[in-house]
């Protein structure tokens, strides 16, 4: 591991975005012109566009302290990418804009771009612009992505019907039990810090916080399938509070299945580890970014031909309200207690 740290000013601005640019080379026929000019041309050839954008801030999104720059890359583009996928969408290109304070030298700055790059090419994105400026305390980051869709093909949120089928890609509430594990280690080590990290083998759910996928698989199943969600998000805030959106969107109510909802069986146990509710951590966890979303009964063969995707519930009148039915048969009212980020 090389120890050399390049200061940012040595390069300045204009430097900086050549050292940070110079590899980029543009994958998509829609991008015209990408990063080096005063702004990027697109042209989407007769097809609708779809943007999007995401604000992160140390110490309110992430942590530093056990997450790798790389991850962190990944992390933010993938976030971005799973909300053009939630309307049905194809993302086809980013802007990247990051403050950074003189504590990030030129190689950690060269670690978060790396993981930047290997999500553009594993989703086949291209990055067209951005900007860089001084931040006086920890790392911003700000990303929009650029996506599209064949005319009026998109999905909203607010267009789900009574009857629907609810369904989820995926399983759901490994995301925050990771983030458990490693907030206990954090907290352990700033206590003690000679102790080292115990993960207990828990790379599946850390794995699930820190490199997550967007669902590019689920949109291509879609389009290869003929099946048009007739609502559609994606879950970054818990599934209760997301159903609560498409419920209160389209004016309906739904049932939930307890019994339905996908837990994993190393999320399920690593839950148990902290003694929690693996439902729980599926309904109020977050940052799993599965897709949530709505489909017609007559598409239910091919739903459930997909061993990705979970029917876990159905669309019903608004005032019948949004019900959770539990494993005992008992029925409980769905609240949200999802990730709120204003607080």
């Amino acid at each position: 591991m090389s120890t050399e740290r390049t200061e940012l000013s040595e390069l300045g601005e204009f430097g900086l975005i050549d050292h940070l640019t110079k590899n980029i080379e543009l994958q998509n026929v829609s991008s015209l012109l990408g990063v080096g000019d005063d702004a990027a041309v697109i042209d989407h050839f007769g097809k609708q566009t779809v943007i999007t954008t995401d604000l992160l801030l140390e110490g309110v999104h992430f942590d530093l302290m056990y997450t790798p720059l790389k991850h962190l890359g990944y992390k933010s583009v993938v976030v971005n990418l799973s909300d053009v996928y939630a309307m049905n969408a194809t993302p086809t290109q980013i802007t990247l804009s990051i403050g950074i304070s003189n504590r990030f030298s030129l190689e950690a700055l060269d670690e978060f771009y790396e993981g930047v790059y290997t999500a553009c090419g594993h989703y086949g994105v291209d990055l067209v612009g951005g900007d860089t400026t001084t931040s006086q305390k920890g790392l911003v980051i700000s990303i929009t992505a650029i996506g599209e869709v064949a005319p009026d093909k998109f999905v909203k949120r607010s267009t789900a019907k009574k009857g629907d089928l609810l369904c989820v890609s995926g399983d759901l509430g490994a995301a925050y039990v990771g983030l458990l594990f490693l907030e206990r280690e954090k907290k352990i080590f700033l206590e003690s810090p000679k102790v080292q990290p115990d993960l207990e083998g828990e790379t599946y759910v850390i794995g699930r916080l820190l490199k997550p996928e967007a669902r590019k698989d689920i949109i291509e199943f879609f389009a290869e399938s003929s099946v048009m969600p007739t609502a559609m998000m994606d879950i970054s805030d818990g599934l209760s509070s997301e159903i609560l959106h498409i419920c209160k969107d389209s004016q309906l109510g739904c049932v939930l299945y307890e019994d339905k909802i996908p837990v994993a069986d190393e999320t399920r146990n690593a839950a148990f580890k902290f003694e929690i509710d693996p439902t729980a951590c599926a309904l109020s966890g977050g940052e799993d970014y599965e897709l949530l979303f709505t489909v017609p009964q007559s598409d239910y063969e091919k739903i459930n031909s997909n061993p990705a995707i979970s029917i876990i519930g159905y669309m019903a009148d608004a005032g019948e309200g949004a019900h959770i039915i539990t494993k005992g048969g008992s029925r409980h009212e769905i609240t949200a207690q999802g990730w709120n980020p204003i607080r």
